[in-house]
C-alpha cells in the first residue's frame, strides 16, 4: 500500500499489528528499509516513508530543516490514524527520529537509532583549516573549497537544506526525550563513530546500546542480528 500526503510525501505500508515508521539516511528512499518492513509484516504495520527531495519525494519548495522533516512524518501519522508508533531511524532518519521523540512525546512508543546523526562531531584541526581558507578564498573574490560531489550535485535548496541539517546540534534534546531507546551500532562505524552512540546511551535516561558487526550500515550488513533485536524490542514495548 502506498500513499502521499497533499500530493507531496510518498510513503509505503508493509503488514498489519504494531506501528513501526521507518526513516532513511540522508541520499537514501525508502528502498533502505523495504526489506526489514517485509521481515516483521506478520506483527507490524509499517510506514516507511521517502523525506522530501528523496525518493518519489519531491524537493522542498524552500530550504528545510530538521523540524520541518519531523512535521512531515507527523502529518504521515496523523493521515494514517496512527496516535502513537515506534520510530526507528538510521543516521539523517536518526535527527528527524530525535526530533520527534524530544519534542512531540506523545506521538512516540518507542525509538530506536540506528548508526544515527543529530550530534556535533568532534573536530579534528585540520577541518578548522579548511574552513579558515575557505572563508579567506570566499573574501578573495574565489568560488572557495568545494564540498564532495554528493554535496556538489545537489540542487540549490537541497544544499541550503544540507548545511541547516549537518549544523543543528541535538544534543539538548536527550534529557527529553523519556521513551525506551534502542541504540543500534556498527562496531566500525566511521561516519558516525561509536563515541557518538555511548554518549546517547548517557545523556538519554531509558536507553540500551547494543553492538551490530558492520559499519554505518550495520543493519544491512549484519542484518540478521539486526531483525531479530529489533523484533524483540518491538514486541517489548509497541502497542497495536
Amino acid at each position: 500500500m502506498a500513499g502521499r500526503i497533499g500530493g507531496v510525501i510518498n510513503y509505503k505500508i508493509v503488514g498489519d499489528g504494531i506501528n513501526v515508521v521507518f526513516l532513511h539516511g540522508w541520499g537514501g528512499n525508502a528502498s533502505a528499509f523495504l526489506f526489514v518492513a517485509e521481515r516483521l509484516k506478520s506483527f507490524c504495520r509499517s510506514i516507511v516513508v521517502d523525506f522530501n527531495g528523496f525518493g518519489d519525494t519531491p524537493e522542498p519548495d524552500r530550504p528545510y530543516s530538521v523540524g520541518d522533516y519531523a512535521g512531515e512524518v507527523l502529518s504521515v501519522l496523523e493521515k494514517e490514524g496512527v496516535k502513537k508508533a515506534i520510530i526507528v531511524g538510521h543516521s539523517f532518519g536518526g535527527r528527524v527520529a530525535l526530533e520527534i521523540a524530544g519534542k512531540f512525546p506523545d506521538a512516540v512508543d518507542g525509538l530506536v537509532l540506528v548508526d544515527s546523526a543529530g550530534l556535533k562531531p568532534r573536530r579534528k584541526p585540520s577541518y578548522y583549516a579548511k574552513v579558515i581558507l575557505h572563508k579567506i578564498l570566499k573574501k578573495l573574490g574565489f568560488r572557495g573549497l568545494q564540498g564532495s560531489r554528493d554535496y556538489r550535485v545537489l540542487s540549490f535548496i537541497m544544499k541550503e537544506t544540507f548545511k541547516k541539517v549537518v549544523s543543528y546540534d541535538q544534543t539538548y534534546l536527550l534529557e527529553h526525550i523519556n521513551t525506551p531507546t534502542l541504540i543500534l551500532w556498527g562496531k566500525n562505524d566511521k561516519e558516525t563513530p561509536l563515541y557518538m552512540a555511548n554518549k546517547l546511551e548517557k545523556k538519554i535516561k531509558d536507553s540500551k546500546l547494543i553492538l551490530l558487526e558492520g559499519g554505518h550500515y550495520a543493519y544491512v550488513e549484519d542484518l540478521a542480528n539486526f531483525v531479530k533485536i529489533l523484533s524483540a524490542y518491538v514486541k517489548g514495548v509497541g502497542v497495536c
